[in-house]
């Protein structure tokens, strides 16, 4: 929790993330639970320890702390750092916290093989991930990389490649599968390399888009991410149905702390960038981009109260933000200091979607949950 002394809240419905990895568990391989940044910001350890009971066995983590930070939480599944070993207190943590990191760089390589060397032995060997890159050009060997790699580990006894990993680039974009697909046959021959060379690691390449369309590029394990919390990589193209069954686990709330008129052509908040285009109801929320709820929803997008709409009005300030709520006073639905106003989720027709909101935000959804995740969490 990194923000503390604030009025909004996050609600965590572990019941829907629990639901979203039987769904994504469905079908060939076994389902890795991707938790790093916190759990995508819906906390780490009750998500891990829910999934844990769903029955996941393999938890991926971005760095070597974060993965310190779930060992030591009582996990005693695999654990893999998508990152890897970076600074010396890493490279220290991974035998003794049995921590499998993601390998993709001589360097890394070269440092492992020493620590290794130190704190492991043939019999209870280090296990790494070895990473290549298949295409997204960030992180990873390469297929012609393969003979040297096999080379250094056979003069590496202490280490232990268990698995073989990429990340996909464009599975979750419909009209450039056709890169996912290159991805795919070139991380398979990464696989029959490896194997010929008399590695026998388990293959990781798909993510939650791959999950639901790329049936060929399961391998032994998926990697399910954002999926877990209810997001459809689909969401608003022809293959939405694919995800159709997700459930957003993640519902924000902050207080109404003050409800006024506000004349017509008068202004409200910073830089009078909104004026009330007819005598108007404002209400004042207490949330702002000191709260991780971005300035860019300035008269953009809405909040939901009691089930309605509200648009926003004005700049989004440090800890306050207005939003319109004319017609549902006009309505006869009072609006009252104390009542709470969803940023995220709600009921009825003025539910807030993920999806929704990152559009307004000029986002993706990945950092809406991040970000909105860093307040204080609540659990159900």
């Amino acid at each position: 929790m990194a923000i503390p002394y604030n009025k909004l809240r996050v609600q965590v419905d572990l019941n829907a993330i629990r639901h979203n990895y039987r769904q994504l568990s469905t079908g060939s391989g076994n389902t890795f639970a991707v938790v790093k940044a916190d759990a995508y910001g819906h906390g780490l350890i009750p998500v891990a320890r829910a999934l844990a009971e769903e029955g996941a066995d393999t938890f991926a983590v971005g760095t070597v702390g974060e993965a310190v930070h779930l060992r030591e939480s009582g996990c005693t599944g695999r654990i893999l750092s998508l990152l890897g070993p970076v600074d010396s207190d890493d490279y220290a943590a991974l035998a003794p916290q049995r921590i499998i990191p993601f390998v993709g760089n001589w360097e890394q390589l070269v440092r492992l093989k020493e620590t290794a060397a130190q704190n492991a032995t043939p019999e209870s060997p280090l296990e790494i991930s070895l990473k290549f890159d298949t295409g997204m050009a960030r992180l990873g060997f390469h297929l012609e990389d393969v003979p040297r790699l096999l080379s250094v580990l056979t003069d590496a006894p202490g280490l232990k490649p268990v698995m073989a990993s990429s990340h996909l680039a464009t599975a979750d974009e419909p009209d450039n599968w056709a890169f996912a697909r290159e991805q795919g046959d070139i991380f398979q021959a990464v696989l029959d390399a490896l194997r010929h060379g008399g590695l026998d690691v388990e293959g990781n390449l798909a993510n939650t888009a791959g999950i639901l369309a790329h049936g060929t590029l399961h391998h032994q394990g998926r990697r399910a991410g954002i999926g877990l919390y209810g997001c459809n990589p689909f969401a608003g193209t022809e293959h939405e149905s694919l995800g159709a069954e997700l459930r957003p686990a993640m519902e924000v709330t902050a207080p109404v702390v003050e409800v006024h008129p506000l004349a017509k052509g008068r202004s409200v908040s910073y830089g009078c960038t909104w004026k009330a285009p007819r005598d108007c109801v404002v209400a004042i929320v207490a949330t702002g981009y000191a709260d991780a709820y971005s300035r860019g929803l300035s008269n953009r997008g809405s909040m939901c109260l009691n089930g309605t709409r509200v648009p926003i009005a004005g700049r989004v300030c440090m800890q306050l933000t207005a939003v319109d709520v004319t017609d549902l006073a006009e309505s006869g639905h009072g609006v009252q200091v104390g009542d709470q106003v969803h940023l995220l989720g709600g009921r009825g027709p003025g539910k807030i979607t993920p999806e929704e909101l990152a559009d307004w935000w000029g986002t993706i959804t990945y950092e809406v949950f991040c970000l909105l995740g860093l307040n204080p969490k609540e659990y159900r």
